[in-house]
This record gives C-alpha cells, sequence and structure tokens, in this order.
C-alpha cells in the first residue's frame, strides 16, 4: 500500500472547481485500496477528523471562515492555511511514512511541500499560475512568478487541468515539464432530464463566483439590450460582487429577470442545469472549468469565452466568443433565439462530449503518475 498526503486550501463546501475536483477524484481513489490518502484542507467550522472512505482521512483546519465567503479565500485565509497545514503536515510525517505528497496549487500547497522536504507534484488550477487573476497580478509579477520556478523545478511532476493552463504556465517557465488531466465529469449525477420542454422564454443559467473574472457583468450588459420578455437568466453562485450586479440589473431593467440563487448545495445543483435551456460563462480567464463540464454533461449548450481550456471543450456544441465582448454575447444569444432546434443540436453534443471526459480516466491518470514517481525514488 502507498501512502499519500494531500494539501488544498479548499474542498467542499468551502471553494469552487479546485474543491469539487478534489472531491470527485477522492471518490474515485476511495475504490483504489492500494492508495491510502490524508488530505488537510480548511473547515467552515472548528477542526475535525473526518473518514471519507476507510483508505482516506480528511483534516479539516480551522481558519476562521465560518461559513463566510465560501467561495472566495482572502490572502489572510491563505495565509492561515499556509501555516496551519505545515505545522499539522509536520506531525503526519512524524507518525505515517508518507510515500509522497500531491498539493493543489502551486502556491501556497506547492510552497507547503516543498518545505515539508518530501518527494511532490504540483496540480495547477488557474489563480496559481502567475498572471492568471488580476487580483495577484503585482504579487505575481514581484513574488510568485520566482518563487513558483522553484516550486515547479522542484516537483516530481506538475499537472495542469488544461492546455490553456498549460501554455500559460510555460511563460513563466518555458523549459518546465507540464502534464494536462482534464477535469473529469460525474454523468451518473449530472445527465439531462426526460421529457424536457422548452418554454417560450430562453432559460439561461450561469453557475459561478461573483467575482470580477467571472465576467457576468458583461452578460448583464448583454442581456440589458434584448427584449425582456425573451429570456430568464439564473445566477448560481457568491462573492464579493453580488451587490454590484444586483445593482446594475436594476440599472439595465433587468432586476425582473434575473434571480441570483446565491450558493447551492453541490448535490442539489443538477436540478438547476436541468431545468435550463443553455449555459453561459462569460470568464476573463479560466482553466478548466467544472461548470461548463456539469451543464455539459446536463445536455446544455455553452457560450464562453475564448480563454483557457475553452476550446478544449467546445465544438458543436455552443460557441466561444471573446471576453469582454458584450456584442458578441448578444448576437451569439440571438442565435439560439432564432434558431430554437440549434439548443436542441448543441445539447446534444454536449452530452456526447461529457461522457468521454469521466473522474475514473483522471483518477487512473493520477495513479500513473504518482507510480512514476514512486519508481523514480525507488
Amino acid at each position: 500500500m502507498k501512502r499519500i498526503l494531500m494539501l488544498n486550501y479548499e474542498f467542499p463546501p468551502l471553494g469552487g472547481g479546485a474543491a469539487n475536483a478534489n472531491y470527485y477524484l477522492l471518490k474515485e481513489f476511495a475504490r483504489f485500496k492500494e492508495l491510502k490518502v490524508d488530505l488537510i484542507t480548511s473547515s467552515t467550522e472548528r477542526f475535525k477528523k473526518q473518514k471519507f472512505s476507510p483508505n482516506i482521512t480528511i483534516y479539516f483546519l480551522d481558519i476562521g471562515k465560518r461559513r463566510k465567503n465560501l467561495h472566495y479565500q482572502t490572502n489572510k485565509d491563505l495565509i492561515i492555511y499556509s501555516i496551519k497545514s505545515y505545522l499539522l503536515a509536520r506531525k503526519l510525517l512524524k507518525k505515517n511514512s508518507y510515500d509522497m505528497i500531491h498539493a493543489w496549487f502551486g502556491i501556497p500547497c506547492g510552497f507547503v511541500a516543498m518545505l515539508l522536504k518530501k518527494p511532490y507534484i504540483v496540480s495547477l488550477r488557474g489563480s496559481d499560475v502567475p498572471f492568471y487573476n488580476p487580483r495577484f497580478y503585482w504579487l505575481d509579477k514581484i513574488i510568485f512568478k520566482h518563487l513558483s520556478k522553484i516550486i515547479w523545478k522542484k516537483s516530481k511532476a506538475v499537472i495542469a487541468n488544461s492546455q490553456g493552463l498549460k501554455k500559460l504556465a510555460q511563460k513563466t517557465a518555458p523549459y518546465q515539464k507540464i502534464k494536462v488531466i482534464y477535469n473529469g465529469i460525474d454523468t451518473n449525477e449530472f445527465k439531462p432530464t426526460k421529457n424536457k420542454t422548452m418554454s417560450k422564454k430562453l432559460k439561461i443559467l450561469c453557475v459561478a463566483r461573483l467575482i470580477e473574472r467571472k465576467g457576468i457583468k458583461y452578460l448583464l450588459k448583454a442581456l440589458g439590450s434584448l427584449k425582456k420578455k425573451d429570456f430568464i437568466l439564473t445566477i448560481i453562485g457568491d462573492g464579493e460582487e453580488k451587490r454590484t450586479l444586483v445593482q446594475l440589473t436594476k440599472e439595465l431593467r433587468i432586476d425582473k429577470k434575473v434571480k441570483f440563487l446565491g450558493p447551492v448545495p453541490h448535490s442539489k445543483i443538477a436540478r438547476h442545469y436541468q431545468k435550463n435551456d443553455l449555459f453561459i460563462l462569460p470568464s476573463l480567464n479560466e482553466g478548466m472549468s467544472n461548470t461548463v463540464l456539469e451543464a455539459m454533461a446536463c445536455g446544455l449548450p455553452i457560450i464562453t469565452t475564448k480563454v483557457g481550456g475553452a476550446k478544449e471543450l467546445i465544438k458543436d456544441n455552443g460557441f466561444i466568443i471573446k471576453p469582454k465582448s458584450v456584442l458578441a454575447l448578444v448576437d451569439t444569444i440571438k442565435k439560439y433565439l432564432a434558431n430554437p432546434k440549434l439548443l436542441a443540436t448543441h445539447g446534444k453534443n454536449s452530452q456526447k462530449k461529457a461522457k468521454q471526459m469521466t473522474w475514473n480516466k483522471a483518477a487512473k491518470s493520477y495513479l500513473k503518475i504518482y507510480q512514476k514517481t514512486w519508481d523514480f525514488l525507488l
């Protein structure tokens, strides 16, 4: 049996794409009896230790969240997690003989793994790649760009979740070898509803953190120029921009056409995909979006922007447009309004493509990388 220490500062209900990806990967690892995994993550409550499965244990650190801003981690949150995860990892390393460390995010988790002086691999998720997130621009320029190169170089493997994210990472470290393992999707949980009927209004869904990088204001501005009788928009998620976005709907006079549902438990989110007609994610930057994959698996056509891994997901199942382009959003939405049959065609193609991307496939790809690391150490 091989033993892995895993570091990820977010895990459901805390966090976004990386949290959900970690959850589904652990579900697959629970079937691999040759693995024993300990995950150190963050809690929305006090510290707790929880059995995920007979071979997987999760340590939830108290970083003071208390169920506030579940989908957004402040710099303070990341610093507290880094310190506490390092201290707990040191204690666990004294008790357990880990074969390697799997760090989700190069910073801060990859940095913590490097300090622990054990063989480690790094999964790049998006914001941990320099110049992915405008929020970290100056930190990236002054510190993180240089630190990331060191963390990646000392790791046994670096994995990105899309070719787009790999290319961005290699702008920082051109000679760094980076593998790509795509996110998966649970097609048993996320699937189309039976006997779905089209309504007269186009039901649009957006599932995202309400932060500037997701570009939701451009979607609202686009809808503001459409006939109000043509659409209903549902937005699922929370974040620092919510108040601004709500105010924008009032200014555009579409507040009665837009529903802000806030955060929805991941176990209940499939039904929202199933009862909508079209999924739109107008991000300014993205790695490999879990929400796009979930929407695809539920049979929705996709409108998203030409960033990150978008072109690896969208082909005959939606449209890719320029980021920040209100006009492109308007024109593309009108294509579906003018041709409802296109919704059905693109929706079927989305589901077919999603079925090719499973978490079992992703888990086996990670297992191969683990094995290469172990073989290298022998």
